[in-house]
């Protein structure tokens, strides 16, 4: 059976999601801020014809959007992650395999659909999933991921196609690999592309049309790989099962300098609640947490400084306590007066299956009760919101001077009951 697989992509998706909820937004320019209201990290056709550009400092461009009327948000990933979950439920209902790439893109399986449907459907998809979530998408269609995802890319860039593109028809094909340049590709970043252009290659055809030894020569297997997928020739599939963590980390910038020891305790036992929980979720333990905190190379009238330390656990858990208790002993190991510290974070790497993990002989861990305990505590949060409930070293939620500022915010719509839009009656 020939493989076909589609890439489903919202439009601008953090801005739609904004989009869904406030009808006024439809035609203005709108841009979505990074973590701390950073920088510019999702923006509309409208915003980017304003000259607004991935990336741009929220400091640089402020006055040009109230110059301009660009409606700024803060990142809102509660309420991006759900509507993304509602997106991929609809993909379901047109695809038995799917897999989630992002939050914003998913690929599909279509090898069942015979090629005369498959622009069709596609259409349909689009409408189905504008009419059910209001998120407006693009689907890219190929026989292999690589030109699915190249497909997706020409539906976004042309939109007189309709927002779709089937790269499954040889005609299309064949007019669309000699007009698009290699730096398109999948996976084609600055340093491969050089070498492509170095080659001579100048379009998608060029580089489908190289040895696939000379491409492993020169860009590893990887190289190779992409050449046979430009051919149709898949080597990659659908990952519908999610491999298991290798490791985890939560980092965070600090909305202000963090300049006391207490503080940045509070912070790393804050960070060290979300690691258990992330680890809880996937049944899954560490006997060791990497702990950082540095400060800013932007504050170059004061002095630099960047640390980090390893502690080791008796045996690996996921219990938030046990975490917590290490991440502060991490930081009182290595703190230093006389520093303003911008962030912190918990890197561990080498997870594994908590049941399986080997028992400590010497000082081992009450599994049974802590396991009770965290079962009692992940409930509260599911229940009541996370940060309902939290170890007293993370502090109270709302007296957390040093957390992620979300100034430009919207409502957590569909997560938040007490959040929900309100309608006024005439």
């Amino acid at each position: 059976m020939e493989r076909t697989y589609a890439l489903s992509d919202g439009n601008s998706f953090y801005c739609s999601c904004e989009r869904v909820f406030d009808p006024k937004l439809a035609r203005v320019p709108v841009i979505v801020l990074s973590n701390n209201d950073g920088c510019a990290i999702a923006r509309t056709a409208e915003a980017k014809a304003v000259g607004i550009k991935m990336g741009d400092p929220w400091f640089k461009i402020r006055q040009l959007c109230r110059d301009q009327g660009v409606r700024v948000y803060s990142s809102n990933y509660a309420l991006y992650g759900d509507m993304s979950a509602r997106v991929n439920e609809v993909y379901r209902r047109f695809s038995p395999r799917i897999e989630v790439y992002s939050i914003d893109e998913s690929f599909l399986d279509l090898s069942d659909v015979r090629p005369a449907e498959r622009f069709e459907l596609a259409s349909d998809l689009r409408g189905t999933v504008h009419r059910w979530t209001g998120v407006p998408t693009c689907v890219g269609i190929g026989s292999t991921k690589t030109l699915a995802k190249l497909a997706n890319h020409i539906a976004k860039t042309h939109p007189d196609l309709g927002g779709v593109c089937d790269l499954t028809d040889p005609q299309v094909y064949d007019h669309w690999v000699v007009r698009i340049p290699p730096g398109e590709i999948w996976g084609v970043g600055a340093s491969t592309l050089r070498k492509l252009e170095a080659l001579g290659c100048d379009s998608v055809a060029d580089v489908r049309d190289l040895d696939p030894r000379a491409a492993r020569k020169l860009l590893t297997v990887v190289g190779e790989r992409l050449v046979y997928e430009l051919r149709g020739i898949p080597c990659l599939d659908l990952e519908t099962v999610a491999p298991t963590r290798k490791g985890c980390a939560v980092t965070r910038s600090f909305s202000e300098r963090v300049e006391d020891l207490a503080t940045m305790e509070q912070a790393l036992a804050a960070h060290a609640a979300r690691l258990g929980e992330k680890l809880r979720r996937e049944g899954l333990g560490t006997d060791h947490l990497t702990v950082f905190f540095h400060t800013s190379e932007h504050d170059r009238d004061r002095p630099q400084r960047s640390i980090s330390t390893v502690v080791t656990l008796p045996e690996a858990s996921s219990d938030t306590l046990v975490l917590a208790k290490a991440a502060t002993f991490g930081v009182r190991k290595v703190w230093r007066d006389g520093y303003r510290y911008s962030k912190a974070g918990i890197v561990t790497t080498d997870l594994m299956p908590l049941e399986s993990s080997q028992r400590a002989l010497i000082g081992g861990l009450d599994r049974e009760i802590g396991g009770r305990l965290m079962e009692a505590l992940d409930a509260c949060n599911r229940r009541f919101g996370r940060g309902a409930v939290v170890p007293a070293s993370a502090g109270w939620t709302k007296d957390r001077t040093w957390s992620t500022k979300f100034e430009l915010r919207s409502p957590r719509y569909t997560t938040r009951i007490d959040e929900l839009p309100v309608v006024m009656a005439a």
